[in-house]
């Protein structure tokens, strides 16, 4: 408690050096939360549509290591796969590019998914804001996102517009369906995804195979790959992360963020450590005059690092209020993210050794210390 008492001591007589040190705390644990924030949707969006269906084992042509990237397969290889042990349906995935033009003229890239009907496999469950799948059977029916909505005109349910130059109405609207490079994603059913998309009818962009038991995925997983030739089954979280590496490798996306949250870290590191070397070096009498009096380099060591652990403790607390106002305030334009709670404790690990790694030029610079130079002139 002593030790507390006489840290916040050192902090409040020097009142401009410490909240240049905890500015330097928060600025550097928010610049790395929203890169990681920002990096973490777009790894979220790179995915989608198989985090979405993550309970299915996946098949694809056998060069596909991007889902985003499907290319056509023979529908009669679905029936080979309900063949197999375990098998209880491979269902039909199709995924389509198109381009859609408004009422207003506005023009935007858009993927269209098309789902076999009655189960719609391959549609996130609560993903409707207004609406719901079954309204997607009507002729035309077609689904938009609620956050795609400003940019293209702010079209409503049941307005018409045109995707390849074949006409499709709004019968629904979805809220978070976010793909990689800002495409509209359009939900439908399997066969009018075919028509717009200019598919045909014997291929699929992808199966959805359904097990009748979760522990025998991978089972069913190798013997798909070894009894059908010309495709690749996946585990749902391997083709996610086979995704994410494919198009991280291909985008420099991965060293961007990491450049900046280097940049982060290192801004708060020397913020930090030289806001606490200057404050120790006004206040080397009083660190000497501790010394003089029998404190040990132990106990002014512990003196400095009680400083960092509480600019730690409330820049962290600051830093990371600021983080959920910035994630709050870009979801409602549908940038969507969240933290695990082991990336929470991160970034206060991260916070802690900034505060601590910072303090290392003060620390050095007072164990050197001679106390008797306090009493010279």
């Amino acid at each position: 408690m002593q030790l507390l008492l006489t840290a916040l001591k050192f902090m409040k007589f020097d009142k401009p050096k410490s909240i240049g040190a905890l500015f330097g705390v928060i600025i550097s644990i928010f610049l790395v939360g929203q890169q990681t924030g920002i990096f973490t949707f777009l790894t979220n969006a790179m995915c989608y549509f198989v985090r979405v269906n993550d309970g299915y084992i996946w098949v694809t042509d056998n060069k596909t290591e991007n889902v985003n990237a499907l290319a056509p397969i023979d529908i009669r290889l679905g029936f080979e796969m309900e063949s197999l042990p375990h098998v209880l349906k491979a269902h039909q995935f199709v995924l389509a590019s198109g381009a859609a033009r408004f009422v207003d003229g506005t023009a935007a890239g858009l993927s269209v998914v098309g789902v076999e009907l009655p189960e719609f496999n391959g549609i996130q469950q609560n993903i409707f804001n207004d609406g719901g799948p079954q309204d997607l059977i009507s002729d035309g029916a077609v689904s938009i996102d609620f956050f795609d909505s400003k940019a293209l005109g702010n079209p409503k349910k049941g307005d018409y517009f045109e995707i390849n130059n074949k006409q499709v109405r709004i019968a629904a609207l979805t809220k978070g369906a976010r793909s990689f490079g800002g495409g509209l994603i359009s939900y439908t059913t399997i066969d009018r995804a075919r028509f717009l998309g200019n598919i045909s009818k014997s291929k699929t962009s992808a199966f959805l195979v359904e097990v009748d038991d979760v522990n025998k995925m991978q089972d069913v997983v190798h013997s798909i790959n070894a009894n059908i030739p010309g495709v690749k089954a996946w585990m749902p979280e391997d083709f996610k992360n086979q995704t994410i590496i494919t198009v991280l490798k291909s985008s420099g996306i991965a060293f961007s963020f990491g450049t900046l949250i280097i940049f982060a870290l290192l801004s708060g590191f020397i913020i930090i450590g030289l806001t606490l070397y200057s404050a120790a070096i006004d206040r080397i009498k009083d660190y000497g005059t501790l010394k003089a009096i029998g404190a040990t380099n132990a106990f002014i060591r512990k003196l400095i690092l009680m400083q960092a652990i509480l600019y730690a403790i409330v820049g962290y607390l600051i830093g990371y209020t600021l983080i959920e106002g910035f994630r709050n305030g870009i979801a409602n334009a549908g940038t969507l993210f969240s933290f695990s709670p082991i990336i929470k404790l991160s970034f206060f690990i991260i916070t802690a050794l900034i505060s601590i790694s910072g303090t290392l030029f003060a620390i050095r610079r007072i164990a050197k210390l001679e106390p008797a130079s306090v009493f010279r002139n």
